[in-house]
């Protein structure tokens, strides 16, 4: 579990001017807009849906209490580099169906992220290509339009409580979910004691030990997601959903593996969509007006 910041999106050279008046005045205007976006964060159930329980065909529980139907598309969102390339990259989101978690449909796109790495911030480089392909799939094929959202990133788990899964749900207005590969320092939790306490605790699939700070305040859970696992993936709360109902989402949406197939996927076909379409030339910043190099692939017949 090492001690990086919102996951591995980050540039392979860190924006490095951290004492520049250039940092200092993005940074301050970027704490403007997260404390905009925070005023309309929700942390509890806000949902229409259910997760079907398997075990006895009845439903499971929830405290959503407007419920009308079962969920049925759950989406998976990811960026991954090019290799060896600080700004090239491919966004991706990926739509499944519950509960066969069968890919139905997914959303590619080559992006130039151009926006400096800022640790803390990373919501803001990759925001902007994550919310065209979900505005993409909600205008052209509404039918899979996801009831909740898997998103590789910390959510609540995050210096100010606001990270990118916060920041993507509020923007999209999305049931979302933070899922993390890396432990994040916050709330004077520290690695050697999460790490333990996640050994003693944890010992079947599904298990989990709440990350709660000195504050007093759960900043969300260190998960055994599968039992042949060594490590823990960390989830948090990202929008609309509460931390116990995101632990029982992310156990349903997960197999044979330790990463939810959602954000699994998500990995998985952007990193294949670089190896085989991916070009050396230059790809059109998101703040332009030219249509990056894209593919919207429906599995199943509309």
């Amino acid at each position: 579990m090492d001690n990086q910041d919102e996951e591995v999106h980050q540039p392979q050279e860190v924006y490095n001017q951290k004492n520049s008046e250039e940092y200092k005045e993005i940074e301050s205007q970027w704490i403007v807009i997260q404390n905009e976006l925070k005023t309309k964060h929700i942390t509890h159930d806000q949902i229409d849906w259910v997760i079907p329980n398997n075990n006895n065909n009845s439903n499971s529980t929830s405290t959503s209490t407007t419920t009308s139907t079962t969920l049925k598309y759950v989406g998976g969102v990811d960026i991954s580099f090019v290799k060896d390339n600080d700004e090239d990259a491919c966004a991706s989101l990926i739509i499944l169906e519950y509960p066969s978690l069968k890919v139905v449909h997914k959303e590619m796109e080559f992006v130039k992220l151009d926006l400096p790495y800022i640790p803390g911030f990373l919501a803001f480089r990759e925001c902007p290509s994550l919310t065209r392909l979900i505005d993409r799939v909600k205008t052209q094929h509404p039918r899979f339009y996801p009831q909740v959202l898997l998103v590789d990133g910390n959510g609540f788990l995050h210096p100010r409580a606001f990270g990118l899964a916060c920041h993507l749900g509020v923007l999209c207005d999305l049931p979302t979910i933070g899922i993390g590969k890396t432990f994040f320092h916050v709330d004077g939790l520290d690695t050697k004691a999460v790490k333990t306490a996640f050994s003693q605790q944890c010992k079947q699939a599904g298990d989990h030990y709440d990350l709660t700070g000195d504050s007093g305040t759960v900043w969300g859970s260190a998960v055994l997601s599968h039992i042949n696992s060594k490590n823990p993936i960390f989830v948090s709360v990202g929008h609309r959903l509460s931390l116990a109902s995101s632990l029982q989402v992310v156990q349903a949406c997960t197999t044979s593996n330790r990463i939810p197939e959602p954000v699994r996927q998500a990995d998985l076909l952007s990193r294949d969509f670089i190896r085989k379409n991916y070009k050396p030339s230059p790809i059109p910043s998101p703040t332009t007006t030219t249509t990056a190099t894209t593919t919207s692939t429906t599995t199943t017949n509309e």
